[in-house]
């Protein structure tokens, strides 16, 4: 009798890739940098099983939308008190803070529960072209869709 194999977390070897952010869609690269940190691009992926890898973004500030999302896109923060309402747009944010808008985008992406978090910790966005990880060697990971 054949039985599935189920990955344990002592057997997974991660690996660190470096993406560069210039010219990506933001949505579609989201999808992509999804699929690596949750480990579905290796063959001993397992959805009960942190299985990915470590990605860092660069030059997240370059990245691009589509359409009218810069000016209709909006985040929104509550404070908890009343009429405390935060509303940013995608055109300011990625002037603001454009590694957040990367990091908003993956972590949807995500499965929403403990595992999704620690996959999240696994990834790392700056808005420049410098990184603080050239200790882990990363791979340089070109994305194509």
């Amino acid at each position: 009798m054949r039985t599935t194999h189920i990955t344990k977390p002592a057997e997974v070897e991660r690996k660190w890739y470096v993406v560069d952010a210039t010219g990506h869609t933001l949505g579609r690269l989201s999808a992509e940098i999804a699929r690596i940190l949750r480990g579905k691009h290796k063959p001993v992926f397992s959805p009960s099983v942190d299985t990915g890898d470590y990605v860092i973004v660069i030059n997240a500030d370059k990245i691009k939308v589509t359409g009218k999302k810069p000016i209709q896109k909006t985040y929104l923060w509550r404070s908890g008190h009343i009429g405390r309402k935060r509303e940013v747009t995608l055109h300011d944010m990625l002037e603001k803070n454009p590694a957040y808008v990367l990091e908003h985008a993956v972590k949807g992406m995500l499965p929403k529960n403990n595992l999704g978090r620690q996959m999240f910790e696994k990834f790392h966005a700056y808005g420049g072209p410098e990184h603080r990880h050239e200790a882990q060697k990363p791979e340089a990971l070109t994305i194509t869709y």
